[in-house]
Order: C-alpha cells, then structure tokens, then sequence
C-alpha cells in the first residue's frame, strides 16, 4: 500500500509530514543531532534495519535534512551531517520530547535533563508566544477569514 503524499497541500503541516512524518526519520535527525555521522553508528543506536535505514537517510538527503559528506579516501567513507534545514528541526524535536515527557513519561520517570552549553541551566520548554511574549494556547489563536484556503472545512478560521 502507498504512502499517500501531501507535495500539493495547502497545509503546511502535511507537506513537512512528507518529508520527515514517520518515527524512523526523526530518530535518525535526533541522533544526528546527537552527534552520530555514520550508517552503521545509526543502526547500531536505532537498532532499525538496513534497509529502512537506508530508505529513510535517502529520504532525508533527498530532502535535503541531510547532506551525504565523503569523509574517507577515495570515497570509501561517507558520513550523514544535517543542513540547515535539518537544524531548524531542532525546537520540533525539542517540543516533542517535552511533550512526550509530559504525557508519556519514561518508566523510570527521568526526563532527558537537557542544559544550555554556555552556562550549564536547564532549557525552557518550549512554547508559541504571541509578539510580545505571552504565552499562547491554541484557544488564543486563529487564523484571519482572508488566510483560509478555499477548501477549508466549516471551522476554517479555528485552530482549537
């Protein structure tokens, strides 16, 4: 059965679904975002197969999340490093995991204790402020009547 695609949606969410909407492909950006750089080092930390490996790190160069860098002589190395594009998944990743921790916890109850490298403090979760930096929920949001594509359904202008 075939993926369906979203290249021609008017929701922006659906086309960056298309390009890293599965569970295999954002673990392969956390860990590139970790530090990991080679196949085998991916698979050995995702214990995922070759093959799906293989596909997804396609997908994501394809995509260009990742770029493919040759590393050895002759080409006989290659190492996977996230583009820009790639990095600026970085607050996603981030809201996803303090969402997780929040309401899928690890069984041992210990979240992930993510520091700021400059001075050694915990992060501040994640959050949409408006533009003077309330925190928003989606009940504080909506979309103007102007912006509503004209296929939206009959809560076009609602987000919650």
């Amino acid at each position: 059965m075939a993926r369906k695609r979203f290249d021609d949606s008017n929701c922006s969410v659906a086309r960056a679904l298309n390009e890293v909407g599965d569970w295999w492909s954002l673990l392969i950006v956390l860990q590139a975002m970790y530090g990991v750089r080679r196949f085998v080092d991916f698979q050995q930390e995702l214990g995922i197969a070759r093959n799906i490996l293989c596909d997804r790190l396609a997908r994501l160069v394809d995509n260009e999340v990742l770029q493919k860098v040759e590393v050895g002589e002759h080409g006989s190395r290659q190492e996977y490093r996230l583009t820009d594009k790639g990095r600026d998944l970085f607050p996603v990743v981030i809201a996803l995991r303090q969402w997780g921790d929040k309401w899928n916890p690890s069984p041992d109850g210990a979240p992930l204790n993510l520091r700021d490298r400059e001075n050694g403090q915990p992060i501040r979760a994640m959050a949409v402020q408006s533009m003077d930096g309330r925190e928003l929920t989606v009940r504080d949001v909506y979309v103007p009547e102007e912006d509503v594509p004209e296929t939206g359904s009959q809560n076009a202008g609602s987000v919650g």
